[in-house]
């Protein structure tokens, strides 16, 4: 019985080798034969490449490595490296001629400075009383009144728990000679009236009568007394209000004078809470102003 053939481990199906390492396709390998492996042989180089046949020159790693990195070239660290690449065009602003650099300076410049005075004169306007805002009052007043104001009552320990309506008549002389006193007209629910429903109010539709009646209250005593200049151009502001809204002739006749008061009604308490309180609407009446041309609408003096 012939003995089965030997072959290599490692060794392809029908590739076996022959002594001295020639190939011979599909030959027996020689029963007790060991082929003798060098190193080099059984692991040659080049990440495991099989062995070149003979008389085939080896590949030259150089060029398997000039492959690969051709291979990559279209990956991050090859991008860019051929000659398409673009290199990074300059800054925004160095692209600008000088003049457009000047003018954008400039414009950032002015801005900067337009938003610090603005912060600084609102701070000064309500921050508490101090050496600076009390120097300067006049010209933060006249800079934040009115359209910047800050109102701060809705986060105070005792927010307004009422509401204040203005109204006004008037004493109106006809063209026969006789005086009549018109009703009490309601001039905070008109301006209510006008603003409601409307999607974008006018600040002087919202709050002129409202200011101008604080500024009033806050410059006159318990008796209606006007304390100071304040309170006497407080009267004026007042009347010059009325009179833009009634006019000069008021149901047939000219208005000779007017009179206003105020109309305080408390909040109702929410069901929940246990706080009682009169619910009745106080008036404080003032006294009749006589018109003058002064206060009449559209008059400079």
């Amino acid at each position: 019985m012939e003995p089965a053939a030997h072959q290599e481990p490692g060794a392809a199906d029908g590739d076996a080798r022959a002594p001295g390492g020639a190939r011979g396709d599909g030959a027996r390998a020689i029963p007790g034969h060991r082929e003798r492996r060098t190193p080099a042989a059984e692991e040659p180089e080049g990440r495991g490449e099989p062995p070149t046949e003979p008389g085939e020159p080896a590949a030259s790693s150089t060029s398997i490595r000039a492959d690969e990195a051709d291979g990559d070239s279209n990956g991050p660290a090859g991008h860019g490296s051929s000659g398409g690449g673009e290199e990074a065009g300059p800054a925004g602003l160095a692209r600008l001629s000088l003049p457009a650099r000047i003018f954008v300076a400039i414009t950032v410049a002015v801005v900067a400075v337009a938003v610090a005075v603005h912060v600084t004169m609102v701070f000064l306007h309500v921050a508490p009383d101090n050496t600076v805002s009390r120097q300067h009052s006049d010209a933060v007043d006249d800079y934040v009144l009115p359209e910047f104001e800050q109102n701060w009552k809705l986060f105070a320990p005792n927010p307004l728990q009422q509401n204040v309506a203005v109204h006004a008549r008037a004493a109106v002389t006809k063209d026969d000679g006789n005086t009549e006193t018109t009703g009490w007209v309601n001039l905070t629910a008109l301006d209510g009236a006008a603003v409601r429903g409307n999607p974008a109010p006018s600040h002087t539709q919202q709050n002129e009568l409202r200011r101008a009646w604080e500024f009033y209250a806050n410059y006159h005593d318990d008796k209606s007394r006007p304390v100071g200049l304040r309170g006497r151009l407080s009267e004026q502001y007042m009347k010059r209000i009325v009179m833009r809204r009634f006019g000069t002739r008021l149901n047939g006749g000219s208005v000779e004078r007017i009179q206003l008061r105020s109309a305080i009604t408390p909040v109702k308490p929410p069901p929940w809470s246990q706080e009682r309180m009169d619910l009745r609407t106080k008036y404080a009446v003032q006294p009749w102003w006589p018109v003058t041309s002064a206060d009449l609408p559209g008059s400079d003096s």
